[in-house]
C-alpha cells in the first residue's frame, strides 16, 4: 500500500513552472501555514474556542485542497465534525492527538524543502 505524502511538491512544481524563487516562496508559504494551523489549533483547543479553530481551518482549507494534504484535511474535516456535535470531551482529545501527529508529519515533510532552498539563495 502506498502511502500519501502530506503534501503534494508534484502539485507545487505544476503551478511554479519551473520558477526557483516562486517555489521558494511557495514552499515557505506552505510551511508558515502549517506552523500557523498548528499553534491557532493548539490555542483553541487549550481554551476550549471553536471559533479560532474555526478560523484557521477556513483559512488553511484552500491550501489544505490545492497541494493534496488528504490526510490533514480529513483529519481536520473529523474535529469539526467533533467540535459542532460533541464540544471538547474525549473524542476531541482523540482527535487532537491525532491532528498534531498529522499536522507535524506535514511541517516535518516541508521543512527541509525550506532549508534546501535557503541554502541555495
Amino acid at each position: 500500500m502506498q502511502q500519501i505524502p502530506p503534501v503534494s511538491f508534484e502539485k507545487i512544481e505544476e503551478m511554479t513552472e519551473g520558477d526557483a524563487e516562486f517555489k521558494a516562496e511557495l514552499i515557505s508559504a506552505i510551511y508558515f501555514s502549517l506552523q500557523e494551523l498548528r499553534e491557532k489549533y493548539i490555542e483553541g483547543a487549550e481554551n476550549q474556542d471553536p471559533v479560532v479553530i474555526q478560523e484557521i481551518r477556513h483559512k488553511v482549507k484552500p491550501s489544505l485542497a490545492l497541494f493534496d494534504m488528504v490526510v490533514l484535511s480529513e483529519v481536520i474535516h473529523d474535529g469539526k465534525e467533533i467540535i459542532e456535535h460533541q464540544g471538547f470531551n474525549k473524542a476531541f482529545l482523540e482527535h487532537f492527538d491525532k491532528f498534531l501527529d498529522a499536522v507535524q508529519d506535514a511541517i516535518d515533510f516541508v521543512r527541509p524543502h525550506v532549508a534546501d532552498l535557503e541554502d541555495q539563495a
